[in-house]
């Protein structure tokens, strides 16, 4: 049976650097379940907070998972979004915004440790730990 592909946010990255023990990572546990991806927005947010010696790991991770890029219907999806989270009072970082229509317009579910964010995405399926 094909695993079913996923997309992760950039917490579930940076967790998985900053934790000691990486096998009791969500960022683990979810590749031994799920086929995984990012929005070419995570690896922006992290390329742009990497250190030097940090470079090395980052790279082996990015070889390892499928990096969607952003195309005309994540930028449509995501102005959507705007509209609709500005209406209610409610918007979110655009990095975000962007991340979220990227997992929509490819019909992912996305992993997050960022729920309060993500949660008011309409349509958005959330896979939390």
């Amino acid at each position: 049976m094909d695993k079913e592909r996923i997309c992760i946010d950039t917490s579930i990255l940076i967790d998985y650097y900053r934790k000691k023990d990486k096998s009791k990572t969500l960022f683990v546990n979810l590749s031994i379940k799920y086929l995984l991806s990012i929005s070419v927005i995570t690896k922006l947010e992290l390329l742009v907070g990497v250190a030097k010696n940090q470079k090395d790991f980052w790279n082996n991770i990015f070889q390892k998972i499928d990096i969607i890029p952003l195309n005309e219907t994540e930028v449509e999806i995501a102005s959507e979004i705007i509209r609709y989270l500005t209406k209610q009072n409610k918007i979110i970082g655009l990095k975000d915004i962007l991340i979220g229509s990227t997992a929509l317009a490819k019909g992912l579910k996305l992993s997050t440790l960022n729920k309060k964010d993500f949660e008011r995405i309409e349509g958005l399926e959330l896979i939390i730990a």
